[in-house]
């Protein structure tokens, strides 16, 4: 049952941009091409740490976040509750050792990583239902700036890291400093064809 839940969840989703899925709020300060500047509002985050490669953690990950939001929680009136759905899904190497010239390496630390929803908008962190499960967990984060670099297609190591090679380099050009560690964050699901992918590398500054 569970299983079926996730699936359906899966394909309201990702069924299209008619399905009005809410989307993390920034206001956008700059854009030049596939590269943009944004200030993120304040938001909250279901997060969970999971291991594996990069395709294990994700899948990992998203049952155990999606599991929270189908119910497996308790709400402030002692029942559960479903949660919205949010996009776009994120993943972040725990540790990321990042140079700052071409070809760039990422590296994580005994292959962990974080895997995180954005909660929708009208929650706050005390009207939000609590996770069942402690492998998952809630954190607000303050208003902050992101870099993003827009992409279309798989999401294969390689790419990754050339994409992320091409922020880092448009930042330095310049002067920005990142401060963060580049996040993946993806809006389709696996079986989306490879040109109508949604991808974004991300990095705080």
């Amino acid at each position: 049952m569970r299983f079926s839940l996730i699936i359906g969840l899966l394909i309201s989703l990702f069924a299209g941009t008619a399905m009005a899925i809410e989307e993390a709020k920034y206001t956008l300060i700059e854009k030049s091409d596939a590269f943009e500047l944004r200030a993120y509002s304040p938001k909250i985050l279901a997060e969970t740490w999971v291991s594996g490669t990069l395709n294990e953690a994700s899948s990992a990950g998203f049952r155990l976040i999606a599991d929270y939001i189908f119910g497996n929680n308790t709400s402030i009136t002692s029942g559960n509750k479903k949660i919205s759905m949010t996009a776009p899904v994120t993943i972040t190497p725990k540790s990321a050792k990042i140079s700052m010239t071409v070809p760039v390496s990422i590296e994580q630390s005994g292959e962990q990583w974080l895997m995180h929803f954005v909660m929708p908008s009208q929650y706050t962190l005390a009207s939000l239902p609590k996770p069942n499960n402690p492998a998952v967990t809630l954190r607000e984060v303050p208003a902050s700036n992101y870099a993003v670099i827009c992409f279309s297609g798989f999401t294969g190591e390689d790419k990754i890291a050339r994409k992320t090679a091409d922020l880092l380099s448009w930042l330095n050009s310049k002067g920005i400093t990142p401060i963060g560690k580049p996040e993946l964050a993806r809006y389709n699901p696996p079986w989306t064809l490879p040109f109508l992918r949604r991808n974004e590398i991300m990095v705080s500054y």
